[in-house]
C-alpha cells in the first residue's frame, strides 16, 4: 500500500511539473496528450529510476534532520562561567597600627679634614665595612712634619736656657752666705729659672701641637661601621679654608633607627596604649612589602612637635646584622597594639581597588553576582579585615574581572588554598 502511494504522489507531482512548464512555454496541447510527458513519467513511476528517487528524497531527510538538530544546539543557551570563590571568615585576630618613615644609622659620623693641605691618598673601598681607628686618607704631611721638626728645635733651646739659669741660682747660692752676692742677684736667679721653666713649658706644648697636626694628615674612621662615598679625590685641597671640609660619612648601621613621623592625633594614640604594646616587639615593613627578619622595639620620643609640620619624630631600633638596611629607606613600622575576636577576613586578591574605593563581587545564593562596596582596615598577611559592606559566610569572587556585571549567573568553585591562607 506504501508502495502505490508513492507511486500516486510521483505521479500527481510530474503532472503538476509538466502542466507548469507546458503552460509556461504556451504550449497548447495538453501535457497528457504529449507522449514524451507520458513516457517521462513512466520512466520515473515504473523503471529502474524508481530507487534513486527514493534515495534523494531519503538524502533530502536525513540533510533537514541534521539541520535541524545543528539549529537546536546553536539556539541553547551557554553553561554560566565557572568562578573561583572564596568565604569571608571570621577570626580572632592582632589589631596592627603601621606608620611610615625613613631609616638612619645609629651614629653617622661625618669625616673631615681638620688640617689643610693636598690629599695624597684614599685607603678604604667606598661602600666596605671598616674598622674603629683605619686610615681612610692621608694628607701631605711634609710641612708639618717641618713644623714637629722646629718644636723639638725650640723645645731643646729652653731645655738648655733652663738648665743654665739652674747652674746661675747655684752658684748665688753659695756665694750669698759669704756676702759676695747680694739678695737681689738670688732673687733675679730665682725669677730666670722660673721663666725658663715656663718657656720650655710652652716649647713642650708647641711641640705637642706640632705632632698632633701631623698626626692629622692621617684620617682615621672613629666608629666600626660602612663608609659612603668619597666626595674628593686625589689631589684635592682639603681642609680648613678649602671649602671641602666633609670628605666621607661612616654610618653604624648594626643595630639601625627608623624615625616615625607622627602627628599629634597619632602621638596622643601612642601613648595611651600600655606601656607592653608600646614596648612590645615591632616589625618592619620593607619598601618591596616584606618584612625584616628581627623583631624591633621602641627606642625613644623626640622632646618637641615641629611647629612647621606638626608632627614627633619617635624612634625605633632594628637589629641589622647583615648590614641590609641602609640609611634613608623607606620603611613601615607596624606595631600591635590590641586584638580583636570574631574579626571579618576576605583574601586580598578578591578585593579590587579603584580611586581609593574597595569593592568585591559577591556570589548570593541564587549564584548571581552583585558588585558590593566594603570598608576595609589594616592588612593581615594575605588578607583584609573588612569593617564593613560583607558579612561572615557570605562568597566573594577571587580575581574577579572589572567587566563582570551585576546580575550575571555564575558556577561557584570553593577555593581551599586560599580559605586555609586566612586561617
Amino acid at each position: 500500500m506504501l508502495r502505490y502511494a508513492i507511486h500516486a504522489g510521483l505521479e500527481a507531482t510530474l503532472d503538476n511539473a509538466a502542466n507548469t512548464c507546458y503552460h509556461g512555454n504556451n504550449f497548447t496541447d495538453s501535457p497528457k496528450k504529449q507522449p514524451g510527458m507520458n513516457a517521462l513519467r513512466f520512466l520515473c513511476v515504473h523503471t529502474f529510476w524508481q530507487p534513486i528517487f527514493f534515495c534523494i528524497i531519503g538524502l533530502s531527510a536525513l540533510a533537514a534532520a541534521f539541520l535541524a538538530l545543528g539549529r537546536s544546539k546553536t539556539d541553547s543557551p551557554s553553561p554560566p562561567p565557572v568562578v573561583e570563590v572564596a568565604e569571608a571568615v571570621q577570626r580572632n585576630v592582632p589589631i596592627y597600627k603601621e606608620w611610615s618613615g625613613t631609616l638612619d644609622g645609629l651614629v653617622n659620623s661625618k669625616i673631615l679634614a681638620q688640617v689643610s693641605g693636598q690629599l695624597t691618598q684614599q685607603r678604604y673601598q667606598e661602600g666596605h665595612l671598616i674598622k674603629k681607628g683605619q686610615v681612610l686618607y692621608e694628607i701631605d704631611s711634609r710641612e708639618l712634619q717641618l713644623s714637629l721638626d722646629e718644636a723639638l728645635v725650640q723645645l731643646a733651646r729652653q731645655q738648655t736656657v733652663l738648665k743654665t739659669a739652674h747652674n746661675d741660682l747655684q752658684r748665688i747660692k753659695r756665694l750669698l752666705p759669704e756676702g759676695a752676692v747680694s739678695a737681689r742677684d738670688h732673687n733675679k736667679a730665682l725669677g730666670q729659672v722660673a721663666l725658663a721653666q715656663a718657656d720650655v713649658q710652652s716649647a713642650k706644648i708647641a711641640l705637642e701641637k706640632a705632632r698632633l697636626q701631623l698626626d692629622r694628615t692621617k684620617i682615621l674612621s672613629p666608629i666600626d661601621g660602612v663608609a659612603g662615598l668619597s666626595n674628593v679625590a686625589i689631589g684635592d685641597f682639603v681642609g680648613p679654608g678649602s671649602g671641602t671640609t666633609e670628605l666621607t660619612t661612616v654610618s653604624q648601621l648594626h643595630p639601625i633607627k627608623a624615625y616615625i613621623p607622627m602627628s599629634e592625633q597619632e602621638y596622643l594614640y601612642f601613648s595611651q596604649q600600655n606601656r607592653q604594646a608600646r614596648t612590645g616587639p615591632s616589625q618592619l615593613i620593607l619598601a618591596d612589602g616584606s618584612t625584616h627578619p628581627h623583631a624591633g622595639h621602641f627606642l625613644f620620643t623626640d622632646r618637641a612637635v615641629n611647629a612647621k609640620t606638626g608632627t614627633i619624630q619617635v624612634v625605633f631600633l632594628f637589629p641589622n646584622p647583615d648590614n641590609r638596611l641602609r640609611p634613608g629607606q623607606y620603611a613601615r613600622v607596624r606595631l600591635v597594639l590590641d586584638s580583636q575576636t570574631l574579626a571579618l577576613l576576605v583574601p586580598k586578591r578578591a578585593v579590587k581597588e579603584r580611586q581609593g574605593q574597595h569593592r568585591v563581587a559577591v556570589v548570593k545564593p541564587n549564584r548571581t553576582v552583585e558588585w558590593r562596596s566594603i570598608r576595609v582596615a589594616e592588612s593581615i598577611g594575605n588578607a583584609w579585615r573588612v569593617d564593613a559592606g560583607l558579612k561572615a559566610g557570605e562568597w566573594v569572587i577571587v580575581e574577579a574581572v572589572a567587566t563582570m556585571r551585576s546580575g550575571v549567573t555564575v558556577m561557584p568553585k570553593p577555593s581551599a588554598q586560599l580559605l586555609s591562607a586566612v586561617r
